[in-house]
C-alpha cells in the first residue's frame, strides 16, 4: 500500500510538471491538494510523511473522525465540499481555509463565529463555471456581488476562486469552464487571487488555464469503493 501511494504521488507530480512545462509555467506555482474524502487515516499519513502538506475534505464529519489519528502531523487542512451553515462551528475547529464559499448567508455565519473566536479565515469563492444544476457554486454573473459581500466582513480573507470544471472525455470540452475562472479573476481586477481547479481527470487543462491548486484524490488513493460504486471527486455533498 505504501509503495503504491508514494508511486502514485510521484506520477501526479510528473503530470503537474509536464503540464506546467507545456504551458510555460513554473511548477512552483501549482500546489497539490490531496482530496481525502473516504480515505482512511493510515493512507493519508503515508502521503503526508512522503512530503505532502495540504489535504482537503468534503465532509465535516470526516475531519472530526480522522482528527485524533492525524493530529500529530503538520499539515494544512482545507474544506472543499458544500458547507451547510449549521456545520460552520464544527468545521472551524479543523481548517485554515474554506474553498467552497458560495453564498452570502454562509459568509455571514462564518463571520459570526469568527468574531466570537477572534480570528480570521482564508476563503475561496466557489463558482459554478459549467452552469450544471448538479453542482454548487455561485453563478459567474453573480460573483462580483458575492465578493463585495465577503469583503465587507473583516474576518474573511478572499484568497482565491474555486471551480469544478465540466468533466468530459474530450479535453477541449473541459477547457471553457476552466478558462472562465481565470476570465472572472481578470474581470474582478484581482489577479493576485489563486485559482483552485483541476482534479484527477482534468488537471492538465486546468493548469493550462492557470490553476494554482489541483485537488487530486483518485489518482493517488485509487477508487474509494469496491464493486460498482466508484467515488467521484465531483461529488461535494456535505
Amino acid at each position: 500500500m505504501k509503495e503504491t501511494i508514494i508511486s502514485n504521488i510521484q506520477a501526479v507530480h510528473k503530470r503537474i510538471k509536464a503540464a506546467c512545462d507545456l504551458a510555460g509555467r513554473d511548477v512552483q506555482d501549482v500546489q497539490l491538494l490531496l482530496a481525502t474524502k473516504t480515505v482512511p487515516p493510515e493512507k493519508i499519513r503515508i502521503a503526508i510523511e512522503a512530503g505532502e502538506n495540504l489535504i482537503g475534505e468534503n465532509k465535516v464529519q470526516e475531519f472530526r473522525d480522522k482528527h485524533e489519528a492525524l493530529k500529530d502531523l503538520r499539515v494544512e487542512r482545507h474544506f472543499i465540499g458544500h458547507l451547510q451553515t449549521n456545520k460552520v462551528k464544527d468545521v472551524l475547529k479543523y481548517v485554515s481555509c474554506i474553498q467552497s464559499l458560495d453564498r452570502a448567508p454562509l459568509a455571514q455565519e462564518l463571520d459570526r463565529h469568527l468574531q466570537r473566536e477572534g480570528r480570521h479565515l482564508d476563503v475561496f469563492i466557489q463558482v459554478n463555471t459549467s452552469y450544471e444544476e448538479s453542482k454548487f457554486g455561485v453563478r459567474p454573473e453573480d460573483v462580483e456581488a458575492l465578493v463585495e459581500t465577503v469583503q465587507s466582513y473583516d474576518t474573511l480573507r478572499i484568497k482565491g476562486l474555486m471551480t469544478i470544471g465540466l468533466l468530459d472525455v474530450e479535453v477541449e470540452k473541459m477547457r471553457p469552464s476552466l478558462k472562465l475562472l481565470s476570465v472572472i479573476r481578470e474581470r474582478l481586477g484581482m489577479n493576485h487571487l489563486q485559482l483552485s481547479m483541476g482534479m484527477s481527470q482534468d488537471l492538465e487543462p486546468a493548469i493550462a488555464e492557470g490553476s494554482n491548486i489541483v485537488r487530486v484524490g483518485t489518482s493517488i488513493f485509487g477508487n474509494r469503493f469496491s464493486g460498482k460504486e466508484i467515488w467521484n471527486e465531483n461529488e461535494i455533498i456535505s
